[in-house]
């Protein structure tokens, strides 16, 4: 589990690395990159499951949706049918656009978009699922 937890932050962390030189120069086009990421085992999703609750307990939610915007121009929306789903959505910068709809029963999923002009949905279906979405836009 240590290992998993691990990898998941190095790619974080290299998605960081890759996105800031990118805000560091002006664009001359519009572009975007994202970084999905879909548990292959039980204890995977069970880690990260972990780590999304432990990141809306320290923002004050425990349980259901969040949607944080800072910006302009940001759209986001939640829907959730079953019990002790748990939706992060958390948005910086401007033209951000994301829907997250969880059908079924514990799971778990945050989009963190950053930048501006970034689009993403994303729908959960099963029971214990969990994922992430790390986007970039420039």
């Amino acid at each position: 589990m240590n290992r998993q937890i691990a990898k998941f932050i190095g790619t974080a962390a290299l998605a960081t690395a890759v996105a800031f030189p990118l805000f560091s120069c002006p664009a001359r086009a519009g572009g975007s990159i994202g970084f999905y990421f879909s548990p292959r085992t039980t204890q995977d999703a069970e880690a990260l499951d972990l780590g999304l609750r432990a990141y809306s307990l320290y923002n004050g939610l425990r349980s259901g949706a969040s949607v944080k915007q800072l910006g302009w121009n940001n759209y986001a929306g939640i829907g959730q049918n079953g019990g002790g789903n748990l939706g992060i959505i958390r948005q910086e910068g401007s033209g951000h656009s994301a829907t997250l709809q969880q059908n079924g029963n514990d799971d778990s999923y945050g989009i963190f978009q950053f930048g501006r002009n970034t689009d993403t949905n994303v729908v959960q279906t099963g029971n214990g699922q969990s994922g992430a979405a790390l986007l970039f836009g420039w």
